[in-house]
């Protein structure tokens, strides 16, 4: 009745009175370790189109405000102001992504090899079993066209 745990992640558990996590955290346990895992990466990619989203929309005002024309002082010192809050939210946005790439590489570095090296084992397998069949399949073709049966036999 017991399961072999498909993966190591550690799943955080905050105290009665600790607000750590986001969610319901029985939720979390109730969770097979696939979905865990899935709930994660949909997280990062959140975040990462989060910060994505904030660099194209500052990027996109930066233009808007780059325009030329005839422009009394206020309305220069006005847009020099949101173009330098602008900027700093892309550099903030920027740094939030360096972050979320050092996690990453650093998750990649610390993951499970042995599990990796499986799943790649297994993918190659599959693929080799494809491969085997496209090429039974590919002969048998090529034994009809190059050896039609007669209508006789």
């Amino acid at each position: 009745m017991t399961e072999i745990p498909q993966t190591d992640v550690s799943r955080p558990s905050a105290l009665p009175t600790a607000k750590l996590s986001r969610g319901n955290a029985q939720a979390s346990i109730d969770q097979s370790s696939a979905e865990y895992l899935d709930s994660i990466e949909e997280e990062w990619n959140k975040r990462v189109d989060m910060e994505v989203e904030t660099l194209v929309d500052g990027m996109v005002d930066l233009v808007s405000l780059a325009s030329i024309g005839e422009k009394d002082k206020f309305r220069i010192a006005q847009e020099s102001f949101q173009a330098q809050s602008r900027a700093e939210s892309m550099v903030r946005a920027a740094n939030s992504l360096l972050s979320i790439t050092h996690s990453m590489k650093l998750l990649l570095l610390l993951s499970d090899e042995a599990q990796l090296a499986h799943r790649r084992d297994a993918e190659l397998k599959v693929v080799q079993e494809e491969k085997d069949e496209a090429r039974k399949k590919v002969s048998e073709l090529l034994d009809e066209i190059l050896h039609p049966k007669s209508p006789s036999q």
